[in-house]
């Protein structure tokens, strides 16, 4: 009785039963891991204009067809465009929804391990692998990276596991579901079109070579539309350089040395549990920074499991090439046609969400070159037995390396500064009166960097989707305008005042009429945009024509005491101004930039802790 109860638990682990209660355990546990650092992320520089974008657009082809800088992402621009609409910026939304997509990519993942490997405990190995590396941290912080890279992370797998099922049964209607989910993937993310080149590769090495003819006529069918639509809209999309798509590659040293950049310092380290350290960029983001010695030992530990794999393992090598076919096409390819050139090698080769999807393909990859697959005649060049328990202290390193890392990259602010501006500015927007004028300056760099985003980066687009009544947003002082405000460094509203050089008022005020007069500077002011501030006092509305070296500008003054401004590109010794019209009476006179002043209370008198 005994040894039949001995007999039926080990055919129920062995079976699957508790292999895959174990998975399941191990992607809840993850998830519950991962959430503590999603939750305290926050919307981040091109997720502002995403949305921006999504609520000045209706759902139409010309909004969801836009290549962005190589990204034909229609998918990822319908949720901007619905996040736009459920609270603009709704964190706890997009937290939501990234835990949702994680949870049905770990899933996915592990039903592709299952069918593939059959439910052996060998596969919580490379389930293990995806569920740790911080290989897809950086991406999983950023909400931008999410809507793109995830969807496909449920997508690859699931489009796998159909196509394998076809190829065993010869139902085509798994096909016809491995062709569905490769559509579901292109719809968010470019590097779809290589799902049914990895089908192809799973079928030639591991699922017999079968001909399968129909589902290759079908996949080329799905294909070749999207190639025609991609290259069509890459090559009419405007960018928001405001102009259209430009191939051009870089030079053959820096593509070589970006390419082995990604390789040895975030591929290879961040699948053996790197990259150790991070180089912050800003206080939400951070870039691989794997010390070089550890670089040269992660690439001795990959070459000798390569190695191993090979002698061990029939078509190990098949897999291995797979993974580097797939990273150099994928991968590489996209940052050469617009990336490099931009961001250069070393910025570009640490980066680490330009291989964060790749997750998927490595953990497929490590299951096919040291895993037989489900019914695999002769998987063994030699007795496998040997290797059996290898992997148990090579997966402990990784597992806590890898928790390190994440542990050093939660270690920064995230996102707490950049929703503390957000929020605090939001709450200033609602609390000033309708129809305030608020001058469109750019947001802090750590909102949006202005040289990326260009009026995308300003506080219009950024925050004034979230005011709840009409703001009067202005990018410059021209005239007399009453009461202006500015955003300071902390999201809240203040006066405006003009930092620079004074020209203080005389016990009375300066008569100007239509003759010019003079005021010298007390400092010279390069030449430049300069905005100039001056009091006067009228006795009836009239026009001050200002001049700054050889620049002139004309501006409305009212009627009794009161300000005007004249912005102003020039510079000198001395500003001139003259009346046309009625003649004025002028006081103080400041010349330079717009700043938060220092008098009056400040709009929300305290920041909103992020």
């Amino acid at each position: 009785m005994a040894i039949a109860t001995m007999t039926a638990v080990r055919r129920r682990v062995y079976g699957g039963d508790a292999v895959l209660a174990a998975g399941l355990v191990m992607i809840v546990v993850q998830l519950v891991w991962k959430f503590d650092l999603v939750s305290r992320t926050y919307f981040r520089q091109d997720d502002f204009m995403f949305i921006a974008r999504g609520l000045a657009n209706q759902l139409s082809w010309d909004y969801l067809m836009r290549i962005d800088f190589g990204h034909l992402m229609p998918g990822a621009f319908a949720l901007h465009w619905a996040m736009g609409r459920l609270g603009v910026h709704n964190d706890a939304l997009a937290h939501a929804i990234t835990i949702g997509l994680q949870a049905a990519a770990s899933l996915a993942l592990l039903r592709l391990l299952k069918l593939a490997f059959g439910a052996r405990p060998a596969i919580l190995v490379p389930l293990g692998f995806s569920l740790l590396t911080p290989m897809t941290i950086p991406g999983l912080s950023w909400w931008a990276v999410v809507a793109e890279t995830l969807p496909f992370q449920i997508a690859l797998p699931m489009a796998l596991a159909s196509h394998v099922l076809y190829a065993r049964t010869g139902r085509f209607r798994h096909a016809v579901a491995a062709a569905g989910w490769t559509v579901f993937g292109m719809v968010f993310f470019v590097k779809a079109p290589f799902v049914p080149v990895l089908a192809f590769v799973l079928t030639l090495g591991w699922l017999g070579g079968r001909r399968l003819w129909r589902a290759w006529l079908l996949y080329l069918g799905v294909l070749v539309p999207y190639a025609v639509v991609f290259f069509r809209q890459l090559f009419t999309s405007v960018q928001l350089t405001n102009e259209t798509f430009h191939p051009a590659l870089p030079s053959a040293e820096v593509a070589a040395k970006s390419a082995w950049t990604l390789l040895t310092g975030s591929l290879v380290p961040t699948s053996l549990g790197g990259p150790w350290r991070w180089q912050p960029i800003g206080e939400d983001y951070a870039l691989a920074a794997t010390p070089p010695a550890l670089i040269w030992v992660s690439l001795a530990v990959a070459v000798a499991a390569v190695t191993v794999s090979v002698i061990w393992r029939r078509r190990a090598w098949l897999a291995w090439l797979t993974l580097l076919g797939y990273f150099l096409l994928a991968d590489v390819v996209p940052i050469m046609l617009g990336r490099v050139e931009l961001l250069g090698p070393d910025l570009s080769g640490f980066e680490l969400r330009y291989i964060s999807s790749t997750a998927v393909v490595v953990a497929l990859v490590i299951g096919l070159a040291f895993i037989p697959v489900a019914d695999e005649q002769q998987p063994w060049r030699r007795p496998a037995h040997r290797l059996r328990w290898v992997w148990v202290p090579l997966a402990a390193v990784f597992a806590a390396g890898s928790v390190w890392s994440v542990a050093a990259y939660a270690d920064r602010p995230l996102g707490v500064n950049v929703k503390s501006y957000v929020e605090t500015a939001t709450q200033a927007l609602a609390r000033v009166p309708a129809g305030s004028i608020v001058l469109d300056t750019h947001v802090p760099d750590k909102v949006a960097f202005p040289a990326f985003f260009y009026d995308y980066a300003r506080h219009s687009k950024v925050l004034g989707p979230a005011a709840p009544h009409p703001i009067a947003w202005t990018t410059r002082l021209s005239g007399p305008v009453a009461n202006p405000l500015i955003f300071d460094g902390q999201g809240r509203l203040r006066p405006v005042g003009v930092d620079g050089v004074t020209i203080p008022a005389k016990s009375a005020c300066t008569p100007v009429g239509r003759t010019e007069v003079r005021f010298r500077l007390p400092a010279p002011i390069a030449a430049g945009e300069h905005t100039v501030q001056i009091s006067y006092l009228n006795g009836a509305p009239t026009t001050l024509s200002v001049r700054l070296g050889l620049a002139q500008i004309a501006v409305p003054a009212g009627k009794d005491l009161g300000t005007t401004f004249a912005p102003i590109t020039g510079g000198g010794t001395e500003l001139a101004v003259r009346a046309i019209g009625p003649g004025s009476c002028v006081g103080e006179i400041r010349i330079g930039a717009p700043v938060p002043a220092d008098s009056g209370a400040p709009i929300p008198p305290q920041p909103v802790p992020g």
